[in-house]
């Protein structure tokens, strides 16, 4: 090959074929396909430069909000809410932080507000909360005057006389006989204040809920458990009251006996004492102070009134001055735990538990 033909001008290309594309005005159903499938992004040189105008100018007022091509401007929407969520999380944890540092550097004052307002909160439902009473303050008197009736009729009448017509006599009977006296004594009390009851309420069953409930679950133990913790309390009451109230000559009624037996040492006595002062008095006991009184006054009053008021009346129903005052304390006590648990075995429980202490300190 010579050298002149590396000096010679190349030969000249076929002229390209023209393909005829419409206005840019045209919608996309009128435009021709050209038989290679969707346009790409790269095929829209103008409206890639819009993209990146509105992606890098956004904020500008003169640049329109809406896009011909919704790819890219959710493109950018998804890019700004990404953004805003991860500015969220740096102020969540930067918030996070200053607290933290707050409570080491004094924040430990709003966590103690905290749990003060909680406490608060707490203390005034717990004023605000009621039971539903569909009787009236007659219903009320009416069934405590025929109790008190019943419950001295009981024990000075009808016991004594069906124990005359057997042919015994109260002075002349044993400590077995006396303690078994005293438990069929207890036990007609007991079911003739439940009959009141039963005669008395029947005409407004069914009781609304929240009456006379008795329940083995939930954290009522707790509650018990809480109140026994104030026994040391209750007691030092009681030294307190027999120190300003002297005491009488004669023997108290309903302790004596009980004391003799312990003295004695009987175990039949003594088991059948411990039946009357743990089982029987503390089940009638709060179905008629804290199930039946308690709620009823809180149609009249609020609820810490209810407790102090049946708490009173539990303590007078005793008949002994010299235990009025560790009464009353237990009385509240007692009611706390029950208006708490609304159950009336958390109160039973706390009573026969506070019968029991009482009764293993005489034992000493």
């Amino acid at each position: 090959m010579s050298s002149a033909s590396f000096l010679s001008p190349p030969a000249p290309r076929p002229p390209c074929a023209r393909v005829w594309l419409p206005p840019p005005s045209a919608t996309a159903a009128a435009r021709p396909s050209l038989g290679f499938g969707p346009r790409s992004r790269r095929a829209a040189p103008a409206k890639e430069w819009r993209l990146w105008h509105v992606s890098c100018f956004r904020n500008d007022p003169d640049v329109p909000t809406t896009s011909d091509d919704d790819g890219g401007y959710k493109y950018v929407a998804q890019s700004e809410s990404s953004s805003a969520a991860e500015a969220k999380e740096e102020e969540v944890g930067s918030s996070n932080g200053e607290q933290e540092r707050n409570f080491k550097d004094g924040g430990w004052f709003l966590q103690v507000q905290k749990i003060k307002e909680n406490l608060q909160g707490r203390i005034l439902r717990f004023q605000t909360e009621r039971w539903t009473v569909p009787w009236t303050g007659q219903t009320i008197a009416q069934v405590m005057i025929l109790w008190i009736a019943t419950f001295w009729f009981v024990g000075s009448w009808i016991v004594p006389f069906l124990a005359h017509a057997a042919g015994f006599s109260k002075e002349t009977l044993t400590h077995r006989g006396q303690a078994l006296y005293s438990l069929l004594t207890d036990i007609t009390e007991g079911l003739a204040g439940i009959a009141i009851l039963h005669q008395c309420l029947g005409r407004f069953r069914p009781l609304p809920p929240g009456w006379f409930e008795f329940n083995l679950k939930g954290n009522w133990l707790l509650d018990v458990a809480f109140g026994c913790l104030l026994f040391p309390l209750v007691n030092l009451l009681s030294h307190i009251n027999i120190s300003l109230v002297p005491m009488s000559p004669g023997p108290v009624i309903g302790v004596s006996s009980v004391e003799q037996s312990i003295v004695a040492r009987d175990p039949v006595a003594m088991a059948l004492y411990a039946v009357v002062v743990t089982v029987c008095a503390p089940i009638w006991e709060e179905i008629v102070f804290r199930g039946f009184l308690l709620p009823s006054l809180t149609r009249y009053m609020s609820l810490p009134w209810s407790i102090l008021a049946s708490a009173a009346a539990f303590a007078l129903a005793h008949f002994n001055v010299q235990r009025v005052m560790p009464l009353i304390f237990l009385g509240v006590v007692m009611g706390g735990v029950f208006a708490r648990s609304r159950n009336l075995l958390a109160s039973m429980l706390l009573h026969s538990l506070w019968n029991g202490f009482v009764f293993l300190d005489l034992m000493k």
